[in-house]
Parts: C-alpha cells; structure tokens; sequence
C-alpha cells in the first residue's frame, strides 16, 4: 500500500483509498504536503488540519468546475466535481463523530457526487429501499448489452466506508456492468446516509435489512429475482456471510477482505494488536453501534463473529483476503472458508504480491482484485467475462 505518512497507517490508508476511487496525486501531493508534521503526533490529532486541507482542495476544484460550467464544458465540470467528492468524503471520514463541520461536509460531498455523476453522464440511478418508516439509499448500476431481467450484486460497506467510496474504488460498477451484472451499492444500517442522516445503528442480524433489500430489488423488472447476489467489503466481510446464511434468496456471497470474528479483534485491538481503519476509533465503533459506553459496545461486539453461521450457507460463496492485510488476520479467512461446509461451490482467493490487492480490502489495488471477482460473479449468475452475454464462460 502507498504509504504517504511513513509513520501514520490510518492517514496513509485514507490516502490511499482516495487514490483508488479516482482522485489526483498531484492534487493529493498539495494537501497533505502540510500535513506531515502533525501526522506524526499520531491518529487522533491533527485530523481537523486534515478537514480543513482536504475540504480546501475539494472547494478548488469546486471553483473549477464553476467555470467549465460557464464555458458549457459539462463533462470536465463532473470529472472535476467528481474528485472534489472524493477528496470531502475523505476528510468528512477521519474525523470525530459530534465534531459539527463533519456534518455540514457530509451534506456538501452528497450535492457534489450527484452533480459530478450527472454531468459525466454516468448511468447511475438514486434508489431508496423502503426500511423502518423510511429507507435505505443505494446507488443502481445497470447491466450493459443485457435484454430482459439482469442478474444484480449488491455491495455493502465496512465499518467506516459509504457507499459512494465503495462505488468509486477501482471502477467496480463499470467491472460488473460490463460482465452484465447489474449493482446497487448500499448504506445499510451504520454506515453512510443510514447512520448520519437517519441514525440507523448496526445489528449482528444482518438479514433484518438484508431481507428487505431483496424484496425491492424482486419487484424491479429489471432485475432478475433468481440472480441476486450480495457482497461484503470489510466488516461486511461479517455483513454479507450472516445476511447470506439466514436470507436464501440470495443466489451468492463474497467477502472482500474476510471478517470472521470481528468481536474477537476488537479485544486484540485494545491490547494494541492490528491496525485500525480511522481516527478516534474507539469513538467511531461505539456511534456505528449506538453503544452508550465501551462496555455496551463490547457486549455488543461479542455477537459479532461467524462461527456457526458459515455452515448455514447454502449457495456459492467465495472469501477473499489480502495476504499482507495489517487488520484483519489472513486466519480469519481460512476460518471462514473451512466452515463453508454446506456451500456447493467454495473458493478461497488469498492476494498475492505478483497480482496486487495484498492489504485491506485491496486498497494497494482494488483495480485488480475487483477484475478478479466481478469475474468469480460473472461465471456464477450467468454473466459474462467476454463473448456473449449468457454464454457460460470458460473454466
């Protein structure tokens, strides 16, 4: 992984990630150039100079855009506003919850990705699934050169991701559309709009929401209801499996980056043990979860684990890891794949350094690792990965 703050993992992940969903290193090189110093005084502090830089760049290109839109120059205008999202999400991410300028940040990203997507002509759909008096937001991706009902892969985040990062990072829509798979990239509970905008909580019973996200997309016509798989990145690498083996619509599953027990790492991070994903993590993990305390929250965090949920999995089922992943143990994704007891089709992908994709989540090259499974998916729900659509694809 690209590690620009030599002695900082957490900023240089954000680093990182921003370069995979699109973003500049000569524009990423000006903001963070100032920022060296206090990267070295640790996670926590410091990460409202990180705001205040990154918002800054963000704003810049912002201005740009302005004017290519007075000189009716509508497609640089999004490429531009496109990468000013990235750059606020990126900021909006690493800092604390309660600190009040996230939020206006978290309002400025969401109108600037709509615009950016919009005037890039990007065949991308809002979608709002009905959920608890309100509703899930999602990103819809067609399937390209597809006639009739598609197969879909919903994607869901991580702990700390939304579902417009997990959108951009290495193209991932456009890998799926192309193979003719059909996407929705989600902000299930605790996570994205869910948790900022309407202060929905994670729960272990992952199939309470996962189950309403099949009964929209059945209704769609132009969605096959037979072909619907699900895809966790991160802690969705918990997400995805628990969701999977108690909701049997769902035709597939795949973990980006394998979470078996998550509980369990949460006792090993407070012995300091593993990487963590952002700043104030201790802070972050108890608003995911709506935990009053650190006891509350590691109650909670007790439930969170899959042993005896993998043997419940009844469909296709892949697990991937990188090998190098500094947090999550690459233990973890054998323990998952050894308890896909059930699964009639099993494969463990473990990223090499040959082929890229080797740390969490495949941040180092998401490029690579997402060509790799949008394929594993593809052969699966009938897609394609060359040729015609539909035509079953060479082993």
């Amino acid at each position: 992984m690209f590690q620009y703050f030599e002695t900082n993992y957490v900023w240089s992940l954000a680093v990182a990630a921003a370069i995979e969903m699109g973003g500049k290193i000569g524009e990423i090189e000006a903001m963070c150039r100032p920022l060296v110093e206090v990267a070295r005084q640790g996670d926590d502090a410091g990460t409202q100079a990180f705001l205040k830089a990154w918002e800054a760049g963000g704003d810049n290109l912002v201005a740009l855009a302005e004017e290519d839109k007075a000189a009716g120059r509508l497609f640089s205008a999004g490429d531009k506003l496109n990468r000013a999202a990235v750059y606020f999400i990126t900021a909006e991410r690493m800092q604390a919850h309660g600190y009040a300028p996230r939020k206006a940040l978290y309002a400025k990203f969401l109108q600037t990705f709509a615009e950016g997507a919009r005037l890039a002509g990007e065949p991308l759909q809002r979608v709002e699934i009905p959920y608890h008096g309100t509703h899930l937001a999602g990103i819809y991706t067609p399937a390209e050169g597809v006639q009739g009902p598609a197969p879909c892969l919903v994607i869901i985040n991580g702990l700390d991701s939304t579902k417009e990062m997990v959108y951009r990072a290495g193209l991932f829509p456009q890998l799926l559309a192309k193979r003719g798979i059909a996407s929705v990239f989600l902000d299930q509970p605790g996570t994205g709009e869910a948790l900022r905008l309407h202060g929905m909580t994670a729960v272990a019973n992952t199939e309470v929401w996962a189950s309403k996200v099949v009964d929209y997309l059945q209704t769609r016509a132009d969605i096959d209801p037979q072909r619907i798989g699900l895809l966790g990145v991160s802690l969705g690498g918990y997400y995805c499996p628990r969701a999977v083996a108690f909701e049997p619509r769902f035709a597939l599953g795949v973990v980006w980056g394998a979470n078996h027990n998550w509980g369990e790492m949460q006792k090993r991070r407070l012995a300091r043990e593993g990487e963590r994903p952002v700043p104030h993590y201790w802070e972050h993990v108890r608003w995911v979860w709506g935990a009053a305390d650190m006891d509350a929250f590691m109650a909670i965090a007790e439930q969170v684990h899959l042993d005896g949920v993998m043997e419940r999995i009844k469909v296709p089922f892949l697990v991937t890891h990188g090998e190098a992943d500094r947090q999550i143990p690459l233990a973890y994704a054998h323990q998952s794949f050894d308890q896909l007891s059930a699964s009639p089709d099993r494969e463990l992908k473990i990223f090499t350094p040959r082929e890229g994709g080797i740390h969490h989540s495949s941040l180092d090259n998401t490029a690579n690792a997402g060509a790799w499974i949008a394929d594993w998916v593809a052969q699966r729900l009938g897609g394609r990965v060359g040729g015609t659509c539909g035509v079953p694809a060479a082993a």
